[in-house]
């Protein structure tokens, strides 16, 4: 039988037929975890390649074109024919079996859930992975993926959200460094001391540090020579170059404080952390294999 679909058209598909059950590209992104603007390209692409316009688009609101009409009671009697047959096979599934494709941040995936990955699949050999290591927002139905793991979720993504844990913050120097130019006793003597950031590669913002002072865990804006983006693991590499202090996650440095390249400093001013969460679209059907392999990153990582 030859091939009329990849995944992205299928997706498309079932993003139209939400966008008219819902009545708007904004309740069908909320409900699949994605932006209205993705929503309203997966159609627009759809339209291009049917050649024909599915709906009439106002400021305010969408309506099913004649021909749309038509499309949508097709589409929707076929995919509730796919998802019938989904929940047959689902359901005769007693052992996870099949592909998981996620998205991990640097570095967390690369120490934190990589190593994970072997042990899981000597309990289901049947699992197979496909790993992208990015810190960047993802397309769940466009790029495919059955789930990421992020320090932040959107309040408005849509998505489900599972904590793993609260990482750690520590602020790290090298010896070298502090024999230069001192050790800070307390977060306001930071204005005296080359501070690593750290910017967010979505808004090229540089993150905050976290302190506890009195039991309050307030936000501090500190300022330096070096600036990182997009990898955690650069500002490591200037902290043990000597190249000032830097706030990061302990289970990224535990090694060098091991080895003594590094040094904590503020530890009464600590005990700061930032979640990390499994996120994983709505969908009525989770497959076994993401169901179990979720259970097991939870399980292991403690949240």
């Amino acid at each position: 039988m030859a091939r009329h679909f990849d995944d992205i058209q299928l997706g498309s598909v079932e993003l139209f037929c939400l966008a008219v059950e819902r009545g708007s590209f904004t309740a069908a992104a909320h409900e699949a975890g994605l932006t209205p603007a993705a929503v309203s390209r997966a159609i627009s692409r759809l339209e291009a390649r049917l050649g024909v316009r599915l709906f009439v688009r106002t400021t305010r609101k969408i309506r099913l074109t004649e021909v749309g009409q038509d499309y949508y009671a097709q589409c929707h009697q076929a995919l509730s024919q796919l998802i019938d047959a989904e929940r047959a096979v689902l359901g005769k599934q007693t052992v996870p079996a099949g592909l998981i494709r996620m998205s991990l941040p640097t570095p967390y995936g690369t120490l934190r859930v990589l190593p994970l990955l072997p042990g899981f699949r000597m309990q289901y050999p049947r699992v197979e992975f496909d790993v992208h290591l990015s810190n960047r927002n993802i397309d769940f139905v466009a790029d495919g993926y059955d789930l990421a793991i992020r320090a932040r979720k959107r309040e408005d993504s849509g998505l489900i959200a599972r904590k793993l844990e609260d990482a750690r913050l520590v602020v790290v120097a090298a010896p070298d460094y502090l024999r230069r130019s001192g050790v800070p006793q307390h977060p306001e003597d930071l204005v005296a001391h080359d501070c690593i950031q750290f910017k967010l590669p979505s808004s090229g913002r540089a993150v905050p540090w976290l302190f506890r002072v009195d039991g309050v865990e307030f936000e501090l804006p500190t300022r330096g020579t070096w600036t990182c983006a997009e990898e955690l693991m650069g500002g490591v590499a200037l902290a043990k170059a000597g190249g000032g202090l830097y706030q990061t996650y302990h289970f990224i440095v535990e090694n060098a404080l091991e080895a003594g390249q590094l040094e904590t400093v503020l530890e009464p001013y600590g005990g700061c952390s930032r979640p990390f969460s499994v996120l994983y679209p709505h969908k009525t059907h989770i497959p076994l294999r993401v169901k179990t392999f979720i259970r097991y990153l939870v399980d292991h990582l403690g949240a």
